[in-house]
């Protein structure tokens, strides 16, 4: 029986580096952006234009794509390296080893890491239009406007920080709603901001106060509080990213190590079996819960699980985010070469 990599440890490995690649993009992002050239942009309304002078591009996010290839090329290189080896007619170990350039690696690299980081530029196109046209209409400053959106520059780090730029659009209007939650002194407004959970909750004090005083909360700790709220939906964004993509990276190289130990008679396929395994906690969805009962005897390699929502044929289900399944391969014994 073949040994099953810890996918779990190589998922704790890779996924702070493409957490980090994600976090660092958007940092470089915000910082090259031109405050001058949004202004004067959004001074005549041009609110496409100043999207454009924030230069936006999918080559922002190479070091993403990059993190991503090597995520995959380790857990690939790691599942090999667990595959019985065959032997050929002499006796000799024959040992296969990942081949990251296969097609069909090269494929699956070009598919996915392309697509989520043309998915990431166009929904940040999309936040970015809906919040200035936002900040237009509601009579903001074309500077206050431009700040707003990639942040103000920390003296310390000398990096910009607090601005929107990373965020998805729905996380653009959260923070936008929070705001307003803030900026009243309707204690049902406020209490609404004592609910946000990726709030600072080193500021609920002053929220309780306003709250209680029926005083605004100052401007300066408003503007605090919205910073911090940014900050760590942005730090939300990027585990969410940095979770799926590593987990999907690592479970699309298991397949391909094995697919590619089947083509080089390393292994026969219908001597492997792969059965759904879920991470055993109460984070995992109630149809994920089920999958393993669905499927108590393992499926055939090129066979479906069977699954609350319809066939998958690997896991972890990719139509989720997040989702933390694995699959255990067994292989009932070697292919001998003759």
């Amino acid at each position: 029986m073949a040994r099953n990599v810890d996918i779990e440890a190589l998922t704790e490995e890779w996924e702070p580096r493409l957490r980090k690649a994600f976090i660092d993009a958007v940092r470089a992002i915000a910082d090259k952006a031109s405050i001058a050239a949004i202004e004067a942009r959004l001074k005549i309304g041009d609110v496409d234009g100043a999207v454009r002078a924030l230069g936006l591009d999918v080559n922002d996010f190479a070091g993403l794509r990059n993190a991503i290839a090597d995520a995959y090329g380790a857990g690939g290189s790691a599942v090999a390296e667990t595959i019985p080896a065959a032997r050929d007619g002499g006796g000799a170990l024959i040992r296969i080893l990942f081949d990251i350039r296969s097609p069909r690696a090269e494929q699956w690299l070009q598919a996915k890491s392309s697509g989520l980081i043309t998915e990431i530029v166009d929904d940040q196109r999309a936040m970015v239009r809906a919040n200035l046209t936002a900040s237009l209409q509601e009579g903001v400053n074309p500077r206050t406007a431009a700040l707003d959106l990639v942040g103000k520059i920390d003296p310390k780090t000398k990096s910009r920080v607090g601005g929107v730029v990373g965020l998805t659009s729905q996380q653009e209007s959260w923070q936008r709603r929070y705001a307003a939650e803030l900026a009243s002194t309707d204690p049902g407004e406020l209490q609404k901001a004592l609910g946000r959970g990726l709030r600072d909750k080193r500021f609920d004090g002053a929220v309780r106060k306003a709250a209680a005083s029926g005083e605004p909360i100052p401007a300066a700790t408003q503007a605090k509080m919205l910073a911090a709220y940014r900050a760590r939906s942005l730090k939300y964004r990027g585990d969410v990213i940095a979770r799926t993509e590593t987990i999907r990276a690592l479970g699309a190289a298991k397949v391909e190590a094995y697919d590619q130990a089947i083509e080089r008679g390393q292994v026969q396929e219908d001597r492997l079996k792969k059965f759904w395994v879920t991470a055993g906690d109460e984070r995992v969805r109630d149809t994920h819960r089920l999958i393993p009962g669905l499927n108590k005897q393992g499926r055939r390699w090129r066979e479906p699980f069977a699954t609350p929502t319809g066939p998958s044929m690997h896991a972890p289900h990719d139509r989720d985010i997040q989702c933390r399944c694995r699959e255990e391969v067994r292989i009932s014994y070697s292919l001998t070469l003759r």
